[in-house]
This record gives C-alpha cells, structure tokens and sequence, in this order.
C-alpha cells in the first residue's frame, strides 16, 4: 500500500543547513519591495559572473534593481536558475500518477523546495480511461500554473523493457487512442513515452508531432534502424537514455546509438547513482552535447519523503536506502531523486562544468517545453525562479516567480 505521509518525517525536516520553508505570505510577490541579489557566481546563458547580482522586481528578474530594493548579500553562493523536471511521477509520499488534485500539489511542494520551480506531471500505465479522467485533473492544476504539464509515459510500451509498469494494461499505441489522451488533457500534454516499433508507432509519433506533443522513444526493444525511423517521424526526446532499451552491441547499436547521434534529439538522464554509471552520463554529454541532454528525475512518491512501501500505479514498490524496486521483479521503479542533488552529483562526482549543468538542468528542459521565454535562464523579463548553493552546491535558498520557497536565512545577510 502507498506510503501514509504521517508514518515518517516530512521532506521539511531534510532540508539543507542553513535553508528554511519560507512562511505563508499575505500579499503577492507583485506586491513586495523589490530585491537585489549582490555577491554570487550568478551563471548566465553567456557564462557564470563571479559576484554578480541578480535583480527581482515583482514576480519577474529585472534589468536593474530600484535604489530602495532590499539587498541580500550572497557572497560565497551560486545563483543559478530554477530546475525544470521534464519526467517526475511524485514526491513528498504523494503520487502525480493517481493521487489526487492536493496529492500533486503535495508532491509539487515537496520537489519545489529542492529547487525545480518548474514540473511536468508524469502518469504512468494504467487504464486508458483513468487516464483519461486522471488527464483533466492534472489539466486544471496544470491551467492553475501549479504543473508545467502532462507526461503520459506508458501505456503504449514494449513488454519486453516494461520496467515499473503493469503488463497487463499495455497496448499498441493506437492513434486513436493517443488521441484520445491529448484530448484529455485539454492542451496541457506536454510528452508521451512510445515504443515506437509497436504496431501504429510511427503514425502515432507523426500525431503527436501535429499537435505539438514531445513524442519521446523509450521503454522501447526498437533496432537502431527503426529508432531512425521514429525520429525521422519526429521523435525528439529519449526517455531515460540506457533505462528500459537494449544496450549497445557492436553489431546491433540499438537504440541508444541512434539517440545519441541524432542532434534532433534530446537525451533524458537519471543522474542518481543508481540508474546510470558515471562513465555513461560522460558518454552521453560527450557524444550529444551539454545542449541535448536533461536531467530529469523520473522521481515517485518516496522523493524527499523516505524509504518504506509505495504503490506506482497499481504496481507495490519497496524503497531500501533510497532506491526504489518493485516487491515483484524487483526491478528498478522510478527513483528517489531530487534535481538538487542531481546537480551536486553532476559537478562534485562527474566532474562537469557547472554552465553545462545548468543547461541540462534549466534551459534545455524549458525549450523542450516551449517555455524558454520564461523559465530556465536568469535574464531580464523572465519569471524571478531562481536556486540559491551553497559553496557544496546544497541548495539553501529557493524563488518561484518572486517568491522564497525557501529563504536564504543564515546564509545570507539582509542588508536594509
């Protein structure tokens, strides 16, 4: 059975030193003075400014700061821009797959205090008409500005790399039927995972294109020539590189290859230890590029929440130590990840550049999503979403649409 969120500590109590929930606000954020953010690496699109500064105006990042602004000094801090979670199924011990309207927000919350200011909401295999029904729930929070979007990752995946899904609810991906989901999402669908080799793939691909849906390959038995073909279809994200695919063969490259070369493609990565090697997240940033990769969570419920028993659909998981593994199969069921420490790992253990980070992190996650003019850089005219880390990349400070979520606290000193 799924987790009682009242058995175990709230993510609240794991919150980094020096970071604290910021208290409920009577007015919004349009209404506060404005900010100056002085004294941080500040990472732009055009690089990182040591001891730059960082504007808020309302709800949105300023050109420049008024003369009355309230300066908060955050000297021996990064300032990077809010994460972007492209694939995320839950947190906080609440599920975006079938929990309810305050289940998600709860999960939301949860995510939003370790830095992702901006979420896609992942459904998992199930029912065609809970999804469908489940779909506009997730359309009115996504209409609200609670969710980014809707991610529909199954049911129209191959039963030989199911992963954490039911068998029994698979299907082909008939368009009708994708149709049927995009209908119920009342604009918000944002992704839908495929394995685009099954019978009415391709066409369903083609669909999801006209209607301005990410069609994504994964979950997926497909050869490296019919990944091809479902690119040139327009697929453009791989969903979990190396996750729930064939591995590469010297004489079957499969799908990974395919995914990799093509620069029309986007490379999702679970960057938690467990789904992937540090060697493979290197051959990945290596043959696409910082600018075709994203790191995404593919969190459930247990993130920023604990280990114990969860329910991923209708499928039971036991989480042990952090990692998430079905009772039955014991095959891995989504992960336990927050993008914050996605981050730190990316730059204390794989050794990556922290602009290259950022992009996998923030920009590249938001022009998938069509939202580059708004989220995933620090830029004028941009909402104020903003993640404030500390000299070991823990997050201790975040902003959502000139909000703290989290305030800086002792980490920063206010200067009136």
């Amino acid at each position: 059975m799924a987790a009682d969120p009242g058995a175990r500590g709230s993510a609240d109590t794991r919150l980094r030193r020096g970071a604290r929930p910021a208290t409920a606000e009577p007015h919004a954020a349009a209404d506060r003075a404005p900010l100056l953010l002085s004294g941080a690496d500040v990472v732009l699109p055009t690089g990182t400014v040591p001891g730059g500064r960082v504007a808020v105006d309302g709800t949105r990042i300023a050109a420049t700061a008024p003369g009355h602004a309230q300066v908060i000094d955050l000297t021996g801090h990064w300032i990077v821009p809010g994460f972007v979670d492209l694939h995320n199924h839950g947190g906080g011990g609440a599920s975006f797959a079938g929990g309810t309207a305050e289940d998600v927000l709860r999960g939301v919350e949860t995510h939003r205090r370790h830095g992702t200011t901006t979420v896609v909401a992942s459904a998992v295999t199930g029912d065609l008409d809970f999804l469908a029904r489940h779909a506009g729930m997730l359309a009115e929070l996504a209409q609200q500005g609670e969710i980014a979007g809707i991610h529909f990752e199954g049911p129209f995946i191959s039963p030989c790399r199911k992963g954490a899904h039911d068998e029994q609810l698979l299907r082909d991906p008939d368009p009708a039927e994708v149709r049927k989901l995009i209908d119920a999402a009342h604009g918000h669908a944002r992704m839908m995972t495929l394995a685009t080799e099954l019978p009415g793939g391709l066409d369903s691909v083609r669909l999801l294109a006209e209607h301005g849906v990410i069609a994504a390959v994964g979950h997926t038995d497909a050869t490296y020539e019919q990944t091809l073909r479902a690119i040139d279809a327009g697929a453009t994200v791989a969903t979990h590189l190396f996750n729930a695919m064939p591995p590469i063969g010297h004489r079957a490259p499969g799908p990974i290859t395919a995914l990799l070369e093509d620069e029309r493609v986007t490379v999702e990565l679970i960057n938690d230890g467990t789904h992937l090697h540090p060697a493979a997240l290197r051959l990945a940033f290596h043959h696409a590029g910082a600018a075709r990769v994203a790191f995404i969570t593919d969190a459930m419920d247990a993130a920023g929440f604990g280990d114990g028993r969860y329910l991923l659909g209708p499928l039971e998981v036991e989480v042990t130590d952090g990692v998430a593994r079905l009772v039955e199969g014991d095959s891995i069921a989504g992960s336990t990840l927050t993008l914050d420490r996605a981050f730190k790992r990316a730059v204390t253990v794989d050794g990556l550049p922290v602009e290259d980070v950022v992009a996998a992190i923030s920009a590249n996650p938001a022009r998938l999503l069509g939202l580059a003019d708004r989220v995933g850089s620090l830029e004028p005219g941009k909402d104020a979403d903003l993640v404030v880390l500390d000299a070991a990349f823990d997050v201790v400070g975040v902003m959502r649409r000139g909000a703290w979520v989290v305030e800086p606290g002792a980490a920063g000193q206010r200067l009136d």
